[in-house]
């Protein structure tokens, strides 16, 4: 138990500097816990939920700002499509390819990456 302790103190210090306030007292009050002092005093019981829901909330969000334009495309394509007669020719056979290209121009990996990476600055 000595072991499991003094192993997870750097683990609950990393976590709790990135778990958001919100979560770690929306935990608080579920668990019926009183409020603490200062954040390490919270058992991992509550701190360890409340980091997969902040780092759940940054996924998410990195999701929907990658959805949006590649959405953007597609409705984009499939009005264009369907405007000239093209109503046999699936949609997506036109818009993946400019998907791809849009994701490249725009360097895509570096703003994927920068913001994963950014959301544990």
């Amino acid at each position: 138990m000595q072991a499991l302790d003094r192993g997870s103190e750097p683990l609950r210090t990393f976590m709790l500097k990135f778990a958001r306030e919100k979560d770690l007292a929306l935990l608080t009050d579920i668990a019926h816990l009183p409020r603490p002092r200062v954040p390490s005093d919270l058992p991992m019981r509550v701190v360890i939920p409340a980091y997969i829901l902040s780092e759940m909330k940054a996924g998410f969000q990195i999701g929907a700002i990658l959805f949006l334009p590649f959405m953007v495309v597609d409705m984009v394509v499939a009005a264009v499509t369907t405007s000239v007669g093209m109503l046999q020719l699936p949609p997506v056979i036109i818009s993946t390819p400019l998907k791809i290209l849009l994701f490249v121009v725009a360097d895509g990996w570096n703003l994927v990456v920068g913001s994963l990476l950014k959301s544990f600055y």
